[in-house]
Formats: C-alpha cells, structure tokens, sequence
C-alpha cells in the first residue's frame, strides 16, 4: 500500500482478555492498514487462551497483566507507554479497514483544536447469526444518526491527544469489568470543557458473535445499570445516541403495553388502545425499520422489531434497577 505522510503520530492500543479469533482478525487488518510507523500496543489482561502469544507475532510492545484488571485498566497501561500524539483505543473484536486511519488522520489535520473522536461500527457486522447481525446494524445505525458533536467517549473505535487523555486522568479504573467506563471518560471530559466529535465516515467492523445470554448480560448489567447511575450522577441526560428521544418514548409505550395487557384487559376499548400503541411504536421507529428492511430484507426486519421491542423492556428494567442501586448508594 501507498501510505500518506502523517502531521500526528498515532498509537493503536488493543486490550485484550481472551481475544480468540476476533483478535486474530483484528491484528491482521491492524498490520494490513496501519501505516508501517504506527505504534502498536497490546495489553494482555490476565488472557488464558494465548492471546498474548498471538499477539508477539505482530508487535513488540506488549503489556501483561498476569490477572484480568479490566479494560480500563489495560487502556491505561497501554497509554502510559504509547508515544503517539494521537492514542487510538480499539476493541480486540473489531477490525479496521484501508479508510479508518486515513480518516482519522484527516480529521484532525483539518481540525488541529479537536481533541477527541469516535467512530462508528460498519453495516456488515463480522458474525453471521441473527442476533450478531441485529446488535450491530442497530449499533450502526444508532451513530449514523448521532449528533456530530457527540455526547460521550467510546472504546471501541475512539481516538484522543494523548495531552488530554493524561491531563484528564485517563480511564475510571474502578470499572474491573468491560462496562460503561468509556461513556464515564466522555462525560469526564465535557463536564471539563471539551468537545467529543462523531466522525461517522470513520468505521470498524464488529467481529463479536452475540447470544441470547451474552446479549443480555451486557445490554442490561454491563450498560443499561451502571450508565443509569452516570447519568444519574452527572446529569448528561441529552437527546443523542441510546438516549434520543425516540428510545425514551417506546420504552414508555411498551411499558404502556404492558400494564394495560397484564392489567385491563377486560377495559372497553383496550384492544383498540393496545393497536394505537403498536402503531405509534411502528411510525416512532420507521427509519430504523426502514434500513433494516432495506439492508435484511423483511423477515430479518419483523424478527428484529420483535427484540428491539425486547430490548426496549429490558433497556427500562435495567434503568429502573440502576435508579434503585444509585438511590440506595446514596442513603448509605
């Protein structure tokens, strides 16, 4: 490849738990894109499965945590040692492709005062199965449709001047599993006066297959709680990404549903009431339904309202469960 001369110097750092072969992949597109001088730093935190084996055949650099201590923790470590002016933070199930650094590059070559980026997982999720494909075109389409000075930090894909990642104190470590500490760094950073673009033509490939369980566990232990107590606690409460406003009225009108199913069947008029709500819940999401329809086709569309309606009531148990713990927190 012909790679272009850089103004920044830029350091890919990956944590890794057991990476399998999603890490395989991901350090293969890292050594086929990144330009031959960029800085490539693994963080094995703890790895059973050789990962930290695997990754010797690609870079030199590599921190090992003989315990895993969390992805906040393995970001920080890899950031103590990077050199780059840019710290690019990417997940081990996500690969990049010819445009990403490019992309990053120009991004802040045109916008010197920037100081932070994410970017966005692409429309061809790298797992085939349903709920693979599902998660991560409904990722996709949630940060094609953000707001361009966006709301928070993401780990996945997130790049930031070095100056700033140090100055603002790096990642929340107390976060020991993967969770919400990228969102915490973002609202960290705003609350001290910087700005977080979305750069939308900057996009990664999501490797991760998701299951019924894996999905769940993380949506609403690893996400829907712990970010209901950061929001809780620094009040980011903004029309944007997972919390615009579309989400917060089908949550409200599923949980409508709900009640009025389990409740007041015998009310006159309920099946008509229960109709309007499917309809507004149809006309409140269309766009959605509408790329996924015209990337799936319409039985992967109607299978994927079905969980999106899902995720709706369990995205609201989760809040409603993180308001409980953050109450709690604070009486004791």
């Amino acid at each position: 490849m012909n790679y272009q001369k850089f103004i920044y110097t830029l350091s890919i750092i990956i944590p890794v738990y057991n990476g399998g072969e999603s890490f395989y992949h991901c350090l293969l597109s890292v050594k086929k894109f990144a330009p031959p001088d960029t800085e490539i730093i693994i963080v094995a935190d703890g790895d059973t499965d050789g990962s930290r084996k695997l990754a010797q055949e690609f870079t030199s650099k590599i921190i090992i945590n003989d315990r895993p201590l969390g992805p906040a923790n393995a970001r920080n470590l890899g950031a103590k040692i990077a050199k780059g002016d840019l710290l690019f933070f990417l997940d081990a199930d996500v690969s990049i492709n010819e445009q990403t650094i490019p992309n990053i590059q120009q991004f802040f070559a045109t916008n010197p005062n920037k100081i932070a980026l994410i970017g966005s997982y692409d429309d061809q999720p790298g797992a085939n199965n349903f709920l693979s494909q599902y998660k991560n075109l409904f990722h996709h389409y949630t940060h094609q449709q953000g707001k361009e000075n966006a709301s928070t930090f993401w780990g996945a894909c997130g790049v930031i001047k070095r100056d700033i990642f140090e100055k603002i104190g790096g990642f929340n470590e107390s976060y020991k599993l993967p969770s919400v500490e990228d969102i915490e760094l973002g609202y960290r950073l705003i609350n001290a006066g910087y700005k977080i673009n979305l750069v939308k033509d900057i996009q990664v490939k999501h490797l991760k297959k998701w299951g019924v369980i894996t999905l769940l566990k993380a949506d609403i232990f690893q996400r829907a709680i712990p970010w209901t107590i950061l929001l809780l606690k620094y009040g980011n409460v903004v029309n944007d990404l997972n919390l615009n406003w579309t989400n917060r009225v089908s949550i409200l009108l599923l949980y409508s549903f709900l009640i009025l199913t389990l409740f007041l069947l015998k009310l006159k008029f309920i099946y008509l009431i229960l109709l309007i709500i499917i309809i507004i819940l149809l006309i409140v999401n269309r766009k959605f339904y509408d790329f996924l329809y015209t990337k799936k086709g319409l039985f992967f569309t109607l299978k994927a309202i079905f969980w999106h309606w899902f995720y709706y009531l369990y995205g609201g148990f989760g809040f409603g469960l993180g308001v409980i713990l953050f109450r709690f927190k604070n009486v004791n």
